[in-house]
């Protein structure tokens, strides 16, 4: 083993164990949904975004809200409501003068989106136009107004939660943007311990208070890391395989061509290989395995494959053909 590869290593040690530190910190307020830290860590790893949804009252925004007091970057809330406009995100030009020359000039006023960690709370109880505020912010990281460009810091992240789309009051997000988010992740209720649990450390006079143990540089170089982890061609192969095997216009699965009516698109597939690359190293892994495919599958397809009325009425998910796929093409593998 050459000198270079025992520094990787070491600096892989040293910072997966300040993502544990990270966990733990998260614990001391998140009873449980130790799979949705999980996902989010391999958000923040992979240098995306993540989409939550869940019913209220399953502590979305207390769960984003820890993650971010955890980590030494500047964080932002925007509470999404039917009124909020655009520039209520963005920011909006002010009339300002110079007091030694009296002159008068537009001034642009940064808006909350302007931080490293951003809330998106209730993103879909907004109409489509403030919703689409955020698309060029998550994609090319920088904000145009007025024909003038803005460059966003990073690592830049948005953590967007919504409730279930049958709720009353809600816009469901356009599948172009719905497409930006890297993971879209469900939460589910707690178990019974689980909820015993948060019933007696809530009720009381204690509150934790949580230490920053990771910084944005140390997320910047754990990104760049994600990158360097190898994957076999195989595995690449197979990725590539289950995502065109989703479109039921050139697909050859019947499951799909009955269920499907929007595929997912080649970015389906490099999300899926990237967040792979970040699990595995969020377990101190420079490899990636089966595994790692399969258990970012479900979040990384969940919002890319889009089934028919017919599949809604008969209650098939997208997650129930990312399933199917998933032991379709691995089976043709043995």
């Amino acid at each position: 083993m050459n000198e270079e590869l025992v520094k990787i290593e070491q600096e892989v040690n040293g910072l997966t164990a300040k993502l544990n530190g990270l966990k733990k910190e998260i614990g001391k307020v998140i009873i449980g949904q130790e799979e949705t830290v999980n996902q989010l860590l391999i958000t923040f790893l992979a240098g995306g975004h993540a989409l939550l949804e869940g019913v209220p009252g399953l502590a979305k925004t207390l769960m984003i809200r820890s993650l971010a007091e955890s980590i030494d970057l500047d964080f932002k809330r925007i509470q999404f409501t039917p009124d909020l406009m655009p520039s209520d995100i963005i920011g909006t030009e002010i009339l300002e003068e110079d007091h030694s020359t009296g002159k008068k000039f537009f001034k642009f006023n940064k808006g909350p989106i302007f931080a490293n960690i951003i809330l998106a709370d209730e993103i879909n109880r907004t109409p489509p136009k403030t919703q689409a505020a955020l698309l060029e912010a998550m994609q090319e990281f920088e904000i145009t107004y007025s024909g003038n460009t803005y460059k966003l810091d990073r690592p830049f992240f948005i953590l967007a939660t919504q409730n279930p789309i049958e709720q009353s009051g809600t816009f469901p997000l356009p599948e172009a943007q719905q497409d930006r988010f890297l993971f879209y992740i469900k939460i589910d209720y707690p178990n019974e311990v689980d909820e015993t649990t948060i019933l007696k450390s809530t009720t009381g006079t204690k509150k934790e208070a949580l230490n920053k143990v990771i910084s944005g540089n140390d997320i910047l170089r754990l990104q760049q890391l994600v990158r360097e982890v190898p994957i076999s061609d195989d595995l690449i192969n197979l990725v590539s395989q289950v995502t065109r095997l989703t479109r039921p216009e050139t697909t050859s699965n019947n499951y799909v061509k009955e269920w499907v009516s929007w595929g997912a698109g080649p970015r389906a597939g490099q999300a899926m290989i990237l967040t792979a690359k970040a699990r595995a190293l969020l377990q101190g892994r420079l490899s990636v395995t089966l595994e790692d495919l399969k258990h970012v599958a479900l979040p990384v397809l969940r919002h890319r494959i889009i089934v028919n009325f017919r599949a809604e009425a008969e209650g098939i998910t997208s997650d129930n053909v990312t399933e199917s796929l998933l032991k379709t093409v691995i089976s043709s593998l043995k």
